[in-house]
């Protein structure tokens, strides 16, 4: 009964506090019930730590994401702004001359 608790060291941050707490009622098992349990709650425990760096990976880059999309968004902005300057500019200015040359 006495099992030293040979699951992975965890924080509370990194592992859900039920996980937790059913592991350490599972080291407190008999010998022969702890073994055949172990090995699923480490698989568990490996499956959750998987999950959250992936779940981290997303996040870090949706993150990107949003920020590229901002800097694609004022890019647009400015480039629309640019085009409707230079299109003023022409309809004011040399395209007459040039225009009446032509005809």
């Amino acid at each position: 009964m006495n099992n030293p608790l040979r699951f992975p060291e965890t924080s509370a941050e990194e592992l859900p506090r039920e996980l937790i707490e059913l592991g350490k009622k599972i080291a407190s098992l008999p010998e022969e019930h702890y073994q055949e349990i172990e090995r699923s709650y480490s698989q568990v425990v490996d499956c959750i730590r998987r999950r959250r760096r992936i779940l981290n990976l997303v996040q870090e880059a949706l993150s990107q994401l949003r920020l590229d999309v901002k800097y694609l968004m004022f890019d647009l902005e400015v480039t629309r702004q640019e085009r409707d300057l230079l299109k003023s500019q022409n309809d004011d200015g040399p395209n007459d001359e040039f225009n009446s040359d032509w005809t």
